[in-house]
């Protein structure tokens, strides 16, 4: 592994504990509640969150780097969703510091770069953290460096295919120029920094 894929490495770790934290800290009475995601209600989101954390890690760990899934709409959360969390970061951690991030990850029938995976889980699970978090009433504060990290990375891979009405990413959201990383982040990936239920 590289110096790059070491260091996004140690700032996914991190945001994959925090992220355990936020998985364990929703309420069985917020299940229904709505998120920044207006298709998913928390259950539905926390369930994607979990159901690509437990793919990817699954893919990553993979000798052939074969996801089991290109798609997980069907996943549903065990009675343990933190544990479950913990458990695919684990995995995925492991896989990542064994060399995974040098050989392609296979989702169906299409491949991506190891390191480009690396980069994609990085900024999925910093957004999707602060959506969790925020249908929740809970604090996420990624560290500055990964959301720095991420604001290279997003860029090229919001083009018009994938962002606009309807698209995996809404419109990009105006923040004032010297917002924090996060919130330029959130922003870039069509999110309100200011969303709230």
């Amino acid at each position: 592994m590289n110096n790059s894929a070491s260091a996004t490495t140690d700032l996914l770790e991190t945001v994959l504990a925090d992220l355990e934290l936020i998985i364990g800290g929703v309420a069985t009475a917020q299940l229904a509640d709505p998120t920044p995601c207006s298709e998913w209600n928390v259950e539905q989101l926390r369930d994607h969150i979990l159901g690509w954390l437990t793919n990817f890690a699954a893919g990553l760990a993979d000798p052939e780097g074969k996801a089991p899934n290109a798609d997980v709409g069907a996943y549903r959360a065990p009675a343990d969703p933190a544990q479950a969390a913990r458990s695919a970061a684990d995995l995925l951690l492991k896989a990542v510091r064994a060399g995974a991030a040098d050989r392609p990850l296979w989702l169906g029938e299409n491949a991506m770069p190891g390191e480009l995976a690396l980069g994609l889980i990085l900024w999925e699970y910093q957004v999707h953290g602060w959506d969790l978090a925020r249908a929740t009433g809970q604090t996420w504060s990624p560290p500055p460096a990964a959301s720095e990290e991420s604001l290279q990375f997003a860029p090229a891979m919001l083009n018009d295919d994938f962002q606009g009405e309807g698209k995996a990413f809404g419109r990009r959201v105006a923040v004032p120029a010297k917002a924090a990383p996060l919130d330029q982040l959130l922003g870039l990936s069509g999110r309100d920094p200011s969303w709230a239920s």
